[in-house]
């Protein structure tokens, strides 16, 4: 009997990978098997910190080759996914403007200040409901202006980068919501681009494209990739383009989307982001004062979240070892952390220092020895610092997100890699004195296939989607231990963080 379920790819790059995947529907329960994947990463050149973007699209179109070898006809629609804030310009005749520049590039160093002299901090979040990170597109695309940047004088069209890849699968130029949300432009109450802030800060607005949501269907692939990928009749359809959109879909929670609701998510990898999906934005002094963002979620919800630096902390530390020729697993590091005893040093996760330093142990050895702790001497100890620390920043962001939304959240979702690592996970159980629910891991893609199940009307809505996805992956629970040992812990970490 021929096998008649239905197959959706899942294009989902992330800062330090990229993978083609499969999430196969049998009508009952998904599966997703694992395809193509890539690294992925900044290069420098120049003194500037650029995505090879063509590098990129090879790997893409080798693994969209790869899986029309594998599942021919019954493959029904592909989806992409990236990080959030970064871009591409095309110029006349659609020509690729140059290499896009990669988030942690130093050009938008320095750059608060010399906006907000254009437009003053409070009105920017008013418009746009958005934390305020020198990492956002608002600021790289000000510091493009304040340079005069040949780049924007040249260009007719402003890409998001899943946008640019949907343009290089299908032709067709359009600004995905999600991913649009992520810039410090677009407005969360009319779900547009804020035009009238970027005349005040002098970018041109003529490059701004239409705003299309996830489960919008973009159209076939160009006769070239259709050909060189052998994918013939099948469409490219907008899932959460905007990567940590597609993870919060994939999180099995029960119930609709309440204004004061029960559970938050980590959606957990190089950036942890912290957040509770709610009907309308929360545009207010008390989150602008957190520092808290309004990002587009799927089904016309807001994502309303705060990003915490995440594993970058101890990939960065992985990376440095391995330079010197001790290459740690994963699984190596976790049991060295454990082998440590708790809650020596802690550190700031946040703290400006920690987002591109030149080695990242010792700017943690540095962090603990000015603030008068414990130098953290051996791997593990290092490792159980920067966990423990983040796990103390959950809880912050916890408190802050039960103060914004007026109730007690009982359950913490944890999605993606992330989950892994059960070390953390226990942790932030321990910190939060939360349920920790861990899972599924591939959170990004799962959401990716799912949506476009979702509009593909296979699967009849969100929360059924949620409930498939609940039914179909592997989850793991934790539950508090030891809180009270936190709670100390916490009061010194409230005391670095200030």
């Amino acid at each position: 009997m021929a096998d008649k379920s239905q197959v959706y790819l899942a294009v989902d790059l992330g800062a330090s990978g990229g993978r083609v995947v499969a999430g196969v529907y049998d009508g009952q329960k998904f599966t997703l098997e694992d395809g193509y994947r890539f690294d992925n990463g900044g290069v420098f050149a120049a003194d500037r910190m650029y995505w090879d973007v063509l590098n990129q699209w090879n790997h893409i179109t080798r693994g969209l080759r790869q899986a029309s070898q594998q599942y021919g006809q019954r493959v029904k629609s592909i989806g992409v996914d990236t990080w959030g804030v970064d871009f591409a310009l095309l110029g006349r005749g659609d020509e690729l403007l140059g290499n896009p520049y990669h988030y942690r590039d130093q050009r938008t160093t320095g750059m608060f200040e010399k906006t907000f002299a254009l437009v003053p901090r409070e009105e920017i979040f008013a418009e746009t409901g958005l934390q305020f990170m020198e990492i956002n597109t608002l600021y790289q695309i000000v510091s493009m202006v304040l340079s005069k940047s040949p780049l924007l004088d040249m260009a007719e069209h402003f890409l998001m980068m899943p946008d640019v890849f949907n343009w290089l699968l299908t032709g067709v130029k359009a600004n995905e919501f999600t991913d649009a949300s992520t810039t410090q432009f677009c407005n969360p109450h009319t779900r547009d681009w804020s035009r009238s802030l970027l005349e005040r800060c002098g970018v041109p607005t003529n490059i701004l494209g239409t705003i299309m949501h996830p489960g919008a269907k973009l159209g076939p692939l160009r006769p070239q990739v259709a050909e060189e990928t052998g994918l013939a009749n099948v469409d490219v359809v907008l899932p959460g383009s905007h990567d940590t959109a597609s993870a919060v879909m994939a999180v099995p929670a029960e119930g609709e989307v309440q204004a004061q609701p029960a559970w938050c998510y980590i959606s957990s990898g190089t950036w942890s982001l912290m957040g509770v999906e709610i009907p309308k934005p929360i545009v207010t002094e008390q989150c602008r004062a957190f520092n808290f963002t309004n990002e587009g979620g799927i089904g016309s919800t807001t994502r309303l979240l705060k990003n915490i630096a995440g594993l970058w902390l101890v990939q960065e530390c992985r990376r440095v070892w391995r330079n010197a020729g001790h290459d740690y697993g994963w699984e190596e590091l976790v049991r060295r952390a454990e082998a440590e005893p708790p809650l020596v040093s802690l550190i700031h996760p946040d703290d400006p220092r920690f987002a591109a330093p030149r080695e990242m142990p010792t700017a943690i050895r540095d962090y603990c020895l000015e603030s008068s702790q414990p130098i953290p001497q051996s791997e593990g100890a290092v490792i159980r610092c920067a966990l423990e620390s983040l796990a103390l920043r959950y809880r912050m962001v916890l408190g802050m997100l039960e103060q914004l939304t007026g109730g007690r959240i009982d359950t913490i979702h944890i999605v993606g890699g992330g989950t892994r690592n059960r070390l953390l996970c226990q942790m932030a159980a321990n910190a939060c004195n939360r349920r920790v629910i861990a899972g599924p891991v591939e959170a990004t893609a799962i959401g990716n296939v799912m949506m476009q199940a979702v509009a593909a009307g296979e699967v009849p809505s969100v929360s059924a989607a949620r409930q498939i996805i609940k039914n179909s992956f592997e989850v793991h629970e934790y539950t508090p231990r030891r809180p009270e040992i936190w709670d100390y812990a916490y009061e010194r970490f409230q005391r670095l963080v200030g």
